[in-house]
Parts: C-alpha cells; structure tokens; sequence
C-alpha cells in the first residue's frame, strides 16, 4: 500500500526496508539526489538509473519559487514536468 515502509532487516542500529509510493517500490538504504527546479545538475536520467538512483526528491521550495506550482501541475506533474523523463 502506498506509504508502507517496511523494515526487511536490521544490523544494529543499521537497516534495510522497503518504501511503497505512488510510482513504486524504493529499497534502502538508497542513493537519492535532490534535484534542483526539477533537474538533477550534471547527471542526466540515464545516467542516473546507471547510478543506482530509484528515486529523486523535489526541491519543492525552489520549484515553488520558479517556475511556481501552478506551471508544474499545468504541464502535468513533477514526472512530466523533469527533462528527459517524460514519466507519470
């Protein structure tokens, strides 16, 4: 279910779990870069699927800055909003 977060397993104060969103399963630990106005600098979508990236986290307060939320929700979304994802 969307927002489970399921601890598979643990080392001491270390753990594996699994996050369940909207758009799929994300297992951790994780590498998650933040992306920028809706863009990862430097790393383009390939290249982060080849780092192992299952997921990117939005800096909400600069897209809420430029281009705004109503742009963002306009061309349909954070995923289809991000250059070169084009993903729902």
């Amino acid at each position: 279910m969307i927002g489970d977060f399921t601890i598979d397993a643990t080392d001491g104060l270390a753990r594996a779990a699994t996050l369940e969103t909207a758009h799929g399963t994300v297992r951790t630990p994780v590498f998650m870069p933040v992306g920028t106005k809706g863009t990862i600098k430097a790393l383009d979508p390939l290249e982060l699927e080849g780092l192992g990236a299952q997921i990117v986290l939005g800096n909400t307060y600069h897209l809420h800055l430029r281009p705004g939320e109503d742009v963002v929700r306009d061309l349909g979304g954070l995923h289809r909003f991000m250059p070169g994802t084009g993903r729902s």
